[in-house]
């Protein structure tokens, strides 16, 4: 980036500027020379997020998400709960429909309601300022850190496995220590070198496509070889208990989960009306079939018995058939770890970015960086969370509690296609599905927010009373308007303070 574009003579910089007399006033820094409305000039020099995203990062940025390290480490949760290859591999396959479903869902809700934030932008377009605070209240403080926490310690692990001998466990401090720096790094990198990070996951997509695909390769080579002994009895000793298979589906589900992660960066989509429906068009067909295929290859070369016993599956999988290749699979689990963390730090920040802007999260994080166009603030926020849930010692059982209800804001948000249907019948609809679509989604998200009610009912009270909890935080932080003068002091200093650290500034919306 220039480093002169903050004293670009077009650009205007608006401050929180502390007055002796009276509380911080907001004070416009206008420039002497305007440039002309509508003029390339105009755009450039605007402080607002750059349409720099195209289809082929839209595409990158789904299935870096989805592609993370989960399809190469545990596989094995839908495997543990029906209990047997065939029933697992309906359940791969149902997964794949189910979140091709949604996924047409969100399509037709991103343009026809074209904003950044994803689930908590259509959540507040459809049902108002309370739910969306309290599915935002849940990401920030669980869902977005907790997985950002997760994601840098798989990283972590199987960079600094091979310098420790079998018997030897890698020190708990390396691990956070490593995860901590990967995560400060990314962090940076989506701060002020947004295109570079955007090429990056362009490459780490393709990285992790030729991983899988090896995978697959040599998995189906192994079954024309004539090893189909795994496959004698594909449904025998299948569990039918709509409990177990409900907690298959959640195990199968978890892993495409990432679907919708586009729909956080819709305004920095390039012509999102046709990229945005383009890339998740193109991204769910290639990831279910994928995945169906790899997870065939998986059960065709390791047994039952051996893949419930390992704890990274494409790991044991390399170590059985592949000899002295098998080195290049934890560096693969490595590479998707690293680019799946760097997709969901950039798309996570603009959730919260977009909270801040509606007034549901503290107003500095809304702010823009004057010299990369990236909400900085917003990435520094979640940096720090993130860094902090790696002290979490349960940081894995506040995931878990969170689960279902993170299920049950992606059931909010498709419900909201059905509820625009009826209340605004007229509404734009560049892409428009049947209505047995939403329906569908809905009705198995019900299904699959119900039963585990009495299958897991203390996760469930846990996920419910975390959500809860940020009941009394809204009313304080949202509704209450008429704070005392001295704490509307404070918060704007801290927030002066911030914009000059940060080198920040509102949002400059078009007039």
């Amino acid at each position: 980036m220039p480093s002169n574009e903050l004293q670009s003579p077009t650009s205007e910089m608006v401050l929180l500027t502390p007055n002796s007399d009276n509380p911080p006033s907001i004070v416009a820094a206008a420039a002497k020379v305007q440039p002309r409305e509508g003029s390339a000039e105009s755009d450039n020099s605007r402080v607002v997020m750059k349409k720099q995203l195209g289809l082929l990062e839209g595409v990158a940025i789904i299935l870096g998400i989805i592609f993370g390290s989960g399809i190469f480490v545990s596989p094995k949760g839908v495997l543990r709960e029906v209990e047997s290859v065939g029933a697992s591999l309906i359940i791969w396959v149902l997964c794949g429909l189910l979140s091709m479903i949604g996924a047409l869902c969100y399509a037709e809700l991103g343009t026809a309601i074209p904003k950044s934030g994803g689930d908590y932008a259509y959540i507040f377009e459809a049902y108002g300022s309370l739910p969306a605070f309290l599915y935002l209240w849940d990401a920030m403080m669980i869902f977005v850190p907790t997985t950002n926490a997760i994601m840098g310690l798989t990283f972590a692990s199987y960079v600094l496995e091979p310098f420790f001998d079998s018997p030897c466990q890698i020190p708990k401090i390396a691990l956070q220590l490593l995860a901590a720096v990967t995560i400060c790094f990314l962090t940076y990198l989506n701060s002020y070198y947004m295109k570079v990070t955007t090429k990056m996951q362009n490459i780490i997509m393709f990285t992790k496509i030729a991983a899988l695909v090896l995978i697959i390769v040599v998995g189906l080579v192994w079954m024309l070889m004539g090893n189909m002994e795994n496959f004698d009895k594909p449904f025998e000793n299948t569990e039918t208990d709509p409990g177990k298979l409900s907690l298959a589906f959640y195990s199968g589900i978890f892993s495409y989960a990432g679907w919708n992660y586009l729909n956080f960066m819709t305004e920095e989509l390039r012509d999102p009306y046709r990229n945005l429906p383009r890339a998740i068009y193109i991204s769910l067909p290639l990831v279910t079939g994928i995945y169906v295929l790899a997870n065939m290859a998986y059960l065709a070369v390791l047994t039952q018995s051996e893949m419930l016993a390992s704890n990274a599956i494409a790991v044991t999988f390399g170590d059985k058939i592949l000899g002295g290749f098998s080195l290049i699979i934890p560096i693969m689990v490595a590479i998707s770890a690293f680019g799946g963390l760097s997709v969901h730090i950039m798309t996570s920040s603009r959730m919260c970015f977009v909270g801040a802007r509606n007034g549901h999260m503290p107003a500095i994080l809304s702010h823009i960086s004057v010299k990369s166009y990236t909400p900085l603030p917003s990435l520094v926020f979640l940096c720090f969370l993130s860094i902090l849930m790696l002290v979490v010692s349960d940081v894995y059982v506040l995931i878990t509690y969170s689960s279902i209800v993170e299920s049950f804001f992606i059931m909010l948000s498709v419900s909201a296609v059905l509820y625009f249907r009826y209340t605004r019948p007229c509404m734009e609809r560049p892409i428009k599905v049947s209505l047995w679509i939403p329906a569908v989604f809905v009705v198995v998200c019900a299904f699959l927010v119900v039963v585990p009610i009495y299958v897991a009912p203390d996760e469930v009270g846990m996920g419910v009373l975390i959500t809860l909890i940020g009941i009394p935080f809204y009313y304080v932080g949202v509704v209450w308007q008429n704070k005392p003068k001295w704490l509307e002091r404070t918060i704007d200093s801290l927030t002066y303070t911030c914009q000059k650290l940060f080198l920040s500034a509102k949002e400059q919306k078009e007039d």
